[in-house]
């Protein structure tokens, strides 16, 4: 890996950092303790943070639960998920319209508080179907969702990861159940979350930085690093999650990350 030396460090001068969660600063239940410090230490220089993360099988204050457990003192807007946007989407676009919602329980119920017109799967037609990373996943949840999109309903997805890293190891992600879907009804969903613009537009609108004020952590080249090549927000990728240094080499030059470096701990060496 490259070496970059403290003065003039890129990141010196950025004022938002974002933060993706499963694999760059915790892994399952397990926090890395070198993040925690990093995060410290960019609080105590005066920078802003967000975390963002994809995951959308729980929601934002679930998250917070779990972040203050693990030590990281998040406040609740300084964390967004791929299903907040995908929610939002709904809110201002597709008002009133039915939806069913391939989800956890946790997801479902937040987006019912919200308003959206939840579908059981049982109907006989549906304005949307939504699939997510969906951890109570059954076959009669795909078999709805197919049948409802073959008849008509617009198909989305809040997140196109194919993988989840946990402590032991990756598990199907909403990218992968998205697949299945695809491959029995050919049709592709709009994905929303990371990499996509309505993440950008959405975290500039509750930040009110611009995207060259924002970098982005990130263990994923095709979420994480895509979002800020797309955008330009300066993308930093490590490697404690699932990309590996071959997956950096093979990709092709305008989809590696600006930065890359083995973990959290050599960036708040280099900064701090």
């Amino acid at each position: 890996m490259k070496t970059y030396e403290k003065e003039n460090f890129i990141l010196n001068d950025k004022k938002l950092f974002i933060f993706d969660m499963d694999g760059t600063i915790y892994l399952g239940g397990n926090p890395f303790d070198f993040a925690i410090r990093f995060i410290k230490n960019l609080r105590k220089s005066g920078k802003k943070v967000l975390f963002f993360t994809n995951n959308a099988s729980h929601t934002t204050p679930f998250y917070q639960k779990k972040l203050a457990r693990l030590g990281f003192e998040p406040l609740a807007d300084e964390i967004m998920t791929s299903g907040d946007v995908t929610l939002e989407f709904l809110k201002r676009y597709r008002a009133g319209k039915s939806v069913y919602l391939v989800a956890t329980d946790e997801l479902v119920e937040e987006y019912k508080r919200e308003g959206i017109n939840i579908l059981t799967g049982d109907e006989e037609s549906a304005d949307i179907v939504i699939t997510s990373f969906d951890t109570s996943l059954t076959y009669k949840k795909l078999d709805d969702a197919c049948r409802l999109i073959r008849g008509g309903a617009e198909y989305l997805s809040t997140h196109p990861d194919m993988n989840c890293p946990t402590e032991n190891g990756f598990i199907p992600d909403s990218g992968a159940i998205a697949a299945l879907v695809t491959a029995s009804t050919g049709k592709t969903p709009t994905y929303f979350g990371k990499p996509y613009k309505e993440t950008i537009e959405m975290i500039g609108e509750a930040t009110g930085f611009s995207n060259d004020e924002m970098c982005i952590f990130g263990d994923r080249l095709y979420t994480d690093i895509a979002l800020g090549k797309k955008f330009g927000v300066t993308s930093v990728l490590v490697l404690s999650g699932e990309t590996q240094p071959a997956d950096v080499e093979a990709a092709d030059e305008a989809d590696r990350p600006d930065l890359v470096f083995g973990s959290l701990d050599d960036v708040d060496k280099i900064m701090f």
